[in-house]
């Protein structure tokens, strides 16, 4: 579904991508983790083009995206939650949910909420309510249901689990596992490596904006190298 090729990126004159390769096909749960600065959060950013690429090719479905500019590519099937949330703190739970549903006008649009709420109940309980009352577990679950009320065919999933209590992170983690079943495939940053890693299909490490290990989740878990870098193993 998504395969990325000798991408480079940059920040002004420093690069900070340099030569990434990837790929996700469909179906997948695909972690890539690494430490804060590796450059995970960039690779997203080209990826939904809001961080232009020096070098490289980005292919989505068979269609390259080099001349899709990022506010297109939701309607191509490609979504992001962002790190750090980003939701409209003004507005309510509900009108936040329905930005999301942006690009449909149609029936579906009630039912999509209505599973954004099943998935996440406490967003129901406060749907009326301003999104910047919400906690942080509960504004990074809205984060995702915004993302999903597009209805990509690939999330892209920037830091899910970053400053939330460890009961919350189970249940984010739980979710996004539970996005296979709804024929969503997952391209998931993660500093929580054994989180990401559990949950997932395959892996990348990253580390100062190179691939430097990659396999299937579970032989990369039992990986000495990762268990003592990133498991604290």
């Amino acid at each position: 579904m998504l395969t990325v090729e000798g991408v480079r990126s940059c920040y002004g004159r420093i690069e900070v991508l340099h030569g990434i390769d990837l790929e996700v096909r469909t179906g997948e749960i695909v972690t890539v983790v690494g430490a804060n600065g590796a450059g995970k959060t960039t690779l997203l950013k080209c990826l939904s083009g809001t961080q232009p690429i020096s070098d490289g090719t980005i292919t989505f479905c068979g269609e390259s995206f080099a001349a899709v500019p990022a506010h297109k590519r939701l309607s191509h099937g490609l979504a992001q939650s962002p790190e750090g949330r980003q939701i409209f703190t003004n507005l309510s739970v509900e009108e936040n949910l329905r930005l999301g549903a942006f690009l449909y006008a149609d029936d579906r649009v009630q039912s999509d909420m209505d599973d954004a709420f099943a998935m996440f109940p406490i967003l129901k309980e406060k749907r009326n309510l301003a999104a910047g009352g919400l906690s942080g577990g509960q504004q990074q679950m809205l984060a995702i249901a915004r993302a999903l009320m597009g209805r990509p065919q690939c999330l892209l999933l920037d830091e899910p689990s970053m400053g939330l209590a460890p009961l919350l992170v189970a249940q984010i983690f739980d979710v996004v596992k539970s996005l296979k079943a709804r024929d969503v495939t997952v391209l998931l940053v993660e500093q929580n490596a054994f989180g990401a890693l559990k949950i997932a299909d395959r892996g990348y490490v990253m580390e100062t904006g190179r691939i430097t290990i990659q396999g299937h989740a579970p032989d990369l878990i039992a990986d000495p190298r990762i268990r003592e870098a990133y498991l604290g193993i």
